[in-house]
């Protein structure tokens, strides 16, 4: 399929944030053209952005440069558990948490300057990852009912893709894990990640730029895609994850400004924008 212009947008293009799983890598494995996207834009202002907060920025670094990509400094490396951890932090300084999630979300909390409290926590906070249990569900709905913690989950995936020895598999992403608490509670949870704005913002603030002058490059229509449109950035879409290049436009989403079938036609159509 060629690329897809649906917005001829004159601005130039100063800074761009990037997905990662589904558009420059699936598993272990990367995708066509990733290397060549990075050599383009090493003198460009980027980000890479994720919705994943399983991981710090230090091992997501030390993942990409494992794949064969140039290892990023991790200051370029947003995750959601990062942007939930900076986000709960300005809003109540101090702030006391329990959370269902691995390593990378309790680094970001910690750094963040938050304290575990299972007790009389201000937030109980999801993330994705193994270690949710009976014990650990009664203690966040307990938190949430008696002691009025605030339910927010990292990311509203409710589904994410994954790889086990070789082999394709699915995992069940944020929005499915918070959806015992959020059932049994009563509650909606308070999401951070895409396509709320809160990423996208933190991700502008950190590269001095403004939307309208960022392009976010994504392989999901709901999260990446639509996201980045409701702050006023660009977005480009590569089917290159589990959207493909036969599946339709879901009904009701605003569509990209570039739709391409991946990353080497991307860059091709993106290039009379870039600096």
């Amino acid at each position: 399929m060629p690329v897809k212009l649906f917005a001829d947008n004159k601005r130039p293009i100063q800074a761009l944030l990037l997905d990662m799983d589904g558009v420059l890598y699936h598993g272990n494995s990367l995708l066509a053209g990733a290397t060549a996207l990075l050599q383009r834009i090493k003198t460009t202002r980027h980000l890479f952005l994720t919705n994943n907060p399983r991981r710090t920025p230090e091992a997501v670094a030390d993942r990409l440069e494992a794949m064969g990509l140039p290892r990023p400094d991790p200051t370029q490396i947003l995750t959601s558990a990062l942007a939930t951890a900076e986000h709960l932090a300005r809003l109540k300084p101090g702030f006391s948490w329990y959370a269902i999630g691995e390593d990378g979300l309790e680094t970001a909390l910690l750094a963040a300057g938050g304290r575990l409290d299972a007790q009389q926590a201000d937030f109980v906070i999801v993330g994705e990852g193994p270690g949710i249990d009976f014990d650990c569900l009664t203690i966040a709905i307990n938190l949430v009912l008696k002691q009025g913690a605030r339910l927010v989950v990292t990311n509203p995936d409710a589904s994410v893709d994954d790889q086990h020895e070789g082999e394709h598999r699915v995992l069940p992403g944020g929005g499915a894990l918070v959806a015992p608490i959020a059932i049994a509670c009563e509650v909606e949870p308070w999401v951070i990640g895409k396509p709320q704005p809160a990423l996208f913002e933190m991700a502008c603030a950190r590269l001095d730029v403004e939307p309208a002058d960022c392009l976010m490059i994504g392989d999901r229509p709901d999260t990446d895609i639509a996201g980045a449109l409701a702050i006023g950035m660009r977005a480009a879409l590569v089917r290159t994850g589990r959207f493909g290049p036969d599946a339709s436009w879901p009904a009701g989403l605003p569509r990209p400004h570039w739709d391409a079938p991946d990353l080497p036609h991307l860059l091709q159509a993106i290039e009379p924008w870039l600096p």
